[in-house]
């Protein structure tokens, strides 16, 4: 079976003073059967069957000077100024691998990080075997199945964070979700920071804020889904996600980078709820071009992993991801894996109404998440009004009517394009 299994192929941004052909090579060993010197046993038919293979090597520039530093140089290196840069795409035999997850994400994010003969080195794409759909089932509620819970069918779900971060005690935190659900949103989240805290217990914390929404359901027929944060060591998340169920609740939220691969993957085995992933600590992955791991090949892991919401920021966000960057990470997360695998892309970071229409023109899909914070809640109106704007600010979007015509008469849009922009 394992010889019928196409490779696992890995897309790399590469810089050396090296000989690009001969560092690329020790990236491949590297990651493969090889290490720094020939061994008793790597034998050519080890190596012809268990070896990685470079398959195309794509020259881009030479620079004058590494974009990161090395406490060694590699020998055979060049001069300071014969710096050169490269597209690579190298493909790791199955047979090394088999459906292991965490085998994979060694495989193609491991060591290679390190080699003294790269003064840049970046994962920028995978591509995943279909075999590993028969191992891992991917999200268990993605796009429709979080539309079906949330009761909105066509449009994006409107959505916030808890502010403040931290702080706020159960209580509190239910009168806030109340006011929230009032004003009409679809979807509410604990912040990444706020987990199993002692001034806020998670158990406390669902009980307060699942009476809440309980009510209001029950008064509106409209359950607003609310993401817990259950964030914590396995046991701790699964009792966690069973507190939630056991109170209505219609999500969990898990820190992904935190939990970990595993951890993802125990709690998608356990759940029955979607699990929204957030992305806390990404950016040590991405904010140097020079070295990490790019969102387009970090999303496939996580959705194969379970995750059913994928954060991706948003335009003109507080962090420095450009605004390319976030719609081609959205993008990824609505292309199908497998012939499926759709995770719903969640936009947060600094949104507001003002952003709606080109979030929309950019992505032209409506099958997202979009969350503000200060958005909503610092609206001059209030927190209903902020609602009520990005409510109308999506519907001029979808309707394809120009945001300052709509906002013409429609009050609290215009409110939000003057605060917000």
């Amino acid at each position: 079976m394992t010889d019928s299994v196409a490779p696992i192929r890995a897309t790399y941004w590469v810089e050396t003073a090296h000989n690009l052909e001969h560092a690329v090579q020790i990236m491949a060993g590297e990651q493969s059967s090889g290490t720094f010197v020939k061994v008793p046993g790597e034998t050519p038919e080890l190596q012809a069957q268990h070896g990685a293979v470079v398959e195309r090597m794509t020259y881009l520039t030479t620079v004058r000077s590494p974009s990161l530093p090395c406490h060694q140089q590699a020998k055979g290196s060049y001069a300071d100024d014969e710096i050169h840069r490269a597209e690579v795409v190298i493909a790791y035999p199955f047979v090394n691998v088999g459906t292991s997850l965490a085998t994979l994400m060694t495989t193609v994010s491991g060591n290679l990080f390190e080699l003294a003969q790269f003064s840049g080195l970046s994962l920028k794409d995978v591509e995943i075997p279909s075999v590993f759909a028969d191992v891992y089932p991917g999200p268990q509620f993605g796009i429709a199945g979080t539309r079906r819970l949330a009761g909105v069918s066509e449009r994006p779900l409107i959505g916030t964070i808890i502010k403040p971060s931290v702080g706020l005690s159960p209580d509190a935190t239910a009168a806030l979700v109340k006011t929230l659900c009032e004003a009409g949103l679809d979807f509410i989240k604990d912040d990444e920071l706020q987990t199993n805290s002692p001034h806020s217990p998670l158990a406390a914390r669902v009980e307060a804020v699942m009476r809440v929404i309980n009510a209001h359901a029950q008064r509106t027929g409209k359950r607003v889904m609310y993401a817990f944060n259950i964030t914590g060591d396995l046991d701790e998340m699964r009792r966690g996600h069973d507190i939630v169920l056991s109170h209505g609740g219609t999500c969990v939220m898990v820190n992904m980078l935190a939990v970990g691969l595993v951890g993802l993957l125990e709690l998608r085995r356990h759940s029955q709820l979607p699990i929204h992933g957030h992305r806390a600590g990404w950016g040590l992955y991405y904010r140097s071009p020079a070295i990490g791991i790019s969102y387009i090949a970090f999303q496939k892991i996580m959705r194969l992993a379970g995750a059913d919401h994928l954060h991706v920021n948003g335009l003109r966000n507080k962090f420095c991801e450009s605004d390319e960057s976030v719609i081609a990470a959205a993008r990824a997360c609505l292309t199908p894996l497998f012939g499926g695998y759709e995770a719903m892309p969640v936009f947060s970071s600094g949104q507001s109404a003002e952003q709606a229409s080109d979030t929309y023109a950019a992505l032209n899909s409506a099958d997202l998440m979009y969350l503000a914070g200060g958005g909503i809640m610092a609206h001059p109106g209030g927190p209903a009004a902020g609602v009520r704007s990005l409510q109308q600010a999506w519907d001029a979007a979808l309707q394809g009517i120009p945001l300052s015509a709509y906002a013409a008469d429609h009050i609290e849009l215009q409110q939000a394009i003057e605060r917000f922009r």
